[in-house]
């Protein structure tokens, strides 16, 4: 199994001989703009220098000719634009191919794919379903302390003779993470950490010591860190969660660079 970050949530994953590109967010540099200009959509960060800080903060790391190249299915986990690229007419995923299969969390975020000119979508569901050999299966998420910032969803990828990954998505430590962990036991686990906020909503996914509670409860597991340094909401960056997780004797969960590959056996 290979595990590449591209940026934020996006990450290339090869499973079982096919290729998952997960939350492909694929905007320019800035082009999505601030929070302030954005305001309409009822986003509030709760830091007052985060309302100005255009997004998303970093490039891509290759061309997006060279993300999508050779991608068997896109799955996304839910609709927020930092997760899909959103148009002020409302349609997603213009930069995708949209005849390529795509997993989604919902009917109801299935149909705006649909809409938007994608030809095969497909709902995930907790009872899995299976994509060229690969069992995909839905997850729970929590996608906020407080009020939850809409739904969410995470996944496991299962394939003969690969590692079981467990991607949590946009969630933080919860029942319902907990019970994935105890029933599943992956080989390696995704989390989205960067420990954003919003007013209203509190913290939207994880931080260091949501980490750390992810090691406990599954110690034979391979963690890796995403979602870091690229959205304007973020409490934490890939250098003070290192240093937090170096202190707590977590050395050994992994935080990619954008672009880097990370190779996992079973």
């Amino acid at each position: 199994m290979k595990l590449q970050l591209i940026r934020n949530a996006m990450v290339k994953i090869t499973c079982g001989g096919a290729v998952f590109l997960v939350d492909p967010w694929l905007a320019e540099k800035a082009s999505l703009g601030t929070f302030r200009q954005m305001e309409a959509m009822g986003f509030r960060p709760v830091v007052p220098e985060q309302w100005d800080i255009p997004m998303p903060m970093c490039a891509l790391p290759f061309p997006k000719e060279t993300v999508l190249a050779d991608v068997d299915a896109y799955i996304v986990t839910h609709l927020h634009p930092d997760h899909v690229d959103m148009a002020m007419d409302g349609t997603v995923g213009a930069p995708l191919c949209h005849e390529t299969p795509l997993f989604t969390q919902s009917a109801d975020d299935g149909a705006v794919f649909t809409k938007s000119g994608f030809s095969d979508v497909r709902i995930m569901t907790e009872s899995g379903a299976d994509f060229r050999g690969v069992r995909l299966t839905k997850t729970p998420g929590r996608h906020g302390t407080e009020t939850p910032c809409g739904p969410s969803c995470g996944f496991l990828l299962e394939a003969p003779g690969e590692p079981v990954l467990y991607a949590a998505g946009d969630t933080v430590w919860y029942d319902g993470v907990a019970e994935t962990l105890r029933r599943v036991k992956p080989d390696v686990i995704v989390l989205n950490a960067c420990a954003a906020r919003l007013e209203g909503n509190g913290r939207l996914i994880m931080d260091d010591k949501d980490v750390l509670a992810v090691k406990a409860a599954a110690p034979q597991a391979q963690i890796v860190v995403v979602h870091m340094d690229t959205v304007a909401h973020a409490c934490l960056t890939r250098q003070s969660l290192r240093l937090l997780l170096d202190a707590e004797g977590a050395a050994d969960v992994r935080m990619p660079a954008d672009g880097e590959t990370l190779t996992f056996t079973k």
